[in-house]
């Protein structure tokens, strides 16, 4: 079936590793087969070897390596390898991680050489004479022993470089533009940037005076590589174009204009503030992507509340899981989202035991159930903890849940761009929330802008059309998911409109907003889930909310029961060669493991569904096909 894409016109038939959609910087791998998948799982010859591409966090990208074997050549030794950052913050985070590993899993590394960063600035040059150094590139530069640990860093926090950033130093770096830094290295913090072009300023707001752009002197060295290389964008007006994406995330977030239901009766959730609602830029923070959106949201809530556990509420996302346990006193763990879990909680913290932040997905990946906002918030009003909501499932367009947290994070990379082509993320504080004035406080102190220019123009050019893309991507998936409910051979649909916790959902549910375009399906074995998964003439692959239909095998890729990471051993070949094998690098879910996923309903044979752009007709048609085509596999074996 044709995609809705100018770049590639049959993704379903992609072969295996190639890039969806065919283009330099595609945010999708192709999977095309149940198998395929299961090739990847267990890093089989056959699919690994194809591997050209693959979901940012997971894959690190082709130019990402070679940049970085580039660096090592040059300023390494032998038997070491080099993982690249945006910043000296950002390396420095993953070298502490790295050494705190090392302490808990000793596994040899005692005699190892440590982990050290290298800053690569851009080198006086007679166009930026007189001009303060800024990062280019921050490379930590590792034994091939640490590799495991920095790749989860690299995976969980998502703050490793962006391929378009590399790409355009790695011409730097070939024409000897960058040189370590000498002497201390300083942060790039977050001053006030110049205005914006006319049609992107908000006049009553403090935008103008600008709390989150990037330096001058980064724009000094993208105007410097601008001048030395050209591209095919005008990098100087990232400025402008990061400004129109948080003018526009905060117009779909005013809670002026959006405010939930209040069908229970309790009012407004937070009509005993006085704080104006009115959303504005100064409250959105744009990140390279939606995990790194959700790391740093924890990093600061642990800057302002103190060192206490979190609550994962929901069975999540996984690595927003990992986030929680891997960098601070741990998390409690709610996987099933239910009445009985909530009764949990409030009875702990009736006993006096205290939280830093309950975290929630709205609704939940895959399974698409979602919490009970109205109670979380009270508890968390009564007790003293941050709410902190990924709503990139739901979209801010269909739901509006920021009048029940403090914080609103989000992956900018999925339907807000559609084209799965840039990555990005974004967090949006709560004016009205108890810890407005001391988060906002440290936000602008701390904040680091590490979204690449060049990405931020092509974000703001894709998500221009996001309110006519996510409506009829709303209509695509009711339709779907009504067939699919009305079929006997599925076992179940999970989508928020014919969910348990549907009422929750239309609670916070805008007048005109839908259901979104995830869902999940399960059937009645495996192997019906496979021929399903084979004959569904759509893309295949990692990722959601793209302009083109996109299936996935969540969880025979996602969690491997049978794959224990305490006791995985490192093999001959190449770090860089295994990245994005799933055996060795995804965060998976052992069977030893309480978190595993089967327990919190997520079965083997879940196949994950973002619905896309096509003419409704073509998408029902091909899902009928694939149904068919049980069918007809019952009677061959009968």
């Amino acid at each position: 079936m044709a995609a809705v894409t100018g770049t590639q016109t049959s993704l379903g038939m992609a072969d295996v590793g190639q890039p969806i959609p065919d283009t330099a910087h595609a945010v999708s791998v192709s999977l095309p087969s149940w198998q395929a998948n299961v090739g990847y799982e267990e890093g089989q010859e056959w699919v690994m070897s194809k591997m050209k591409s693959g979901y940012p966090r997971f894959f690190i990208h082709l130019s990402i390596q070679s940049f970085a074997k580039a660096i090592v050549a040059k300023y390494g030794h032998a038997g070491e390898e080099a993982m690249l950052f945006p910043s000296q913050r950002t390396a420095e985070r993953c070298r502490e991680f790295i050494l705190r590993k090392r302490i808990q899993q000793p596994n040899g590394l005692s005699s190892a050489s440590e982990p050290r960063t290298l800053d690569l600035v851009i080198e006086d040059d007679p166009d930026v004479v007189g001009k303060p150094a800024v990062t280019a590139i921050c490379a930590v530069i590792l034994p091939v022993l640490d590799w495991q640990n920095a790749k989860r860093f690299w995976q969980h926090t998502g703050e490793g470089v962006s391929s378009r950033r590399a790409e355009i130093f790695r011409k730097a770096f070939d024409d000897d533009h960058l040189q370590p830094r000498a002497g201390i290295v300083r942060s790039e913090r977050i001053i006030s940037p110049a205005k914006g072009p006319r049609r992107y300023q908000r006049q009553d707001s403090a935008a103008s005076k600008g709390s989150t752009g990037q330096t001058p002197d980064v724009f000094d060295t993208v105007q410097f590589l601008e001048e030395r290389y050209g591209r095919n964008l005008d990098m100087s007006l990232s400025r402008s174009a990061k400004l129109a994406i948080r003018k526009r995330i905060a117009g779909s977030n005013d809670a002026d204009k959006r405010q939930p239901k209040t069908a229970d009766g309790l009012g407004s959730l937070q009509s005993t503030r006085e704080r104006d609602t009115h959303t504005t830029v100064d409250d959105v923070y744009l990140y390279p992507c939606g995990m790194n959106a959700i790391f740093n949201t924890h990093q600061i809530l642990l800057r302002a509340r103190g060192h206490l556990k979190s609550i994962m509420f929901g069975f999540p996302y996984v690595d927003t899981l990992k986030i929680l346990e891997n960098w601070g006193p741990g998390c409690q763990f709610y996987g099933h989202a239910s009445a009985q879990e909530l009764d949990n909680l409030e009875a702990r913290l009736q006993a006096g035991e205290r939280f830093l932040a309950l975290f929630c997905e709205f609704p939940g990946n895959p399974l698409l159930k979602t919490p009970d906002l109205r109670r979380i918030w009270m508890l968390a009003d009564r007790y003293d903890f941050a709410v902190v909501i990924d709503e990139t499932i739901g979209n801010f367009l269909n739901v509006n849940v920021l009048p029940a947290a403090d914080i609103v994070v989000s992956s900018l990379t999925k339907i807000f761009s559609g084209d799965s082509n840039v990555m990005g993320g974004s967090a949006v504080l709560n004016r009205q929330g108890q810890y407005y004035e001391q988060l906002t406080t440290i936000m602008r102190e701390d904040h680091e802008d590490n979204y690449w220019a060049e990405d931020a123009i092509y974000m703001e050019r894709n998500s221009r059309d996001f309110v006519s893309r996510s409506e009829r991507i709303n209509r695509n998936s009711e339709l779907i998911c009504q067939l699919l409910k009305d079929s006997g051979l599925v076992k179940e649909v999970y989508y928020p409109k014919f969910s348990t916790s549907k009422s929750f959902y239309d609670s916070f549910k805008n007048p005109g907003g839908g259901y979104g375009g995830l869902f999940s399906i399960t059937f009645h074995s495996e192997d019906e889930a496979a021929v399903f998964f084979d004959i569904l003439d759509t893309a295949k692959g990692p990722s959601l909310g793209t302009n083109f239909t996109l299936r996935f095998a969540y969880c025979s890729f996602a969690f491997d029961p049978y794959v224990d990471l305490r006791q995985l051993s490192l093999c001959n070949s190449s770090p860089l060669q295994r990245v994005g094998m799933g055996k060795y690098w995804n965060p998976r879910i052992d069977i030893a493991d309480p978190y595993q996923a089967a327990q919190y309903g997520a079965e083997a044979n879940l196949v994950r569904v973002s619905t896309g752009l096509e003419p409704s007709h073509q998408l029902m048609t091909v899902f009928q096909k694939a149904l068919k085509a049980i069918e007809t596999d019952r009677s061959t074996r009968a």
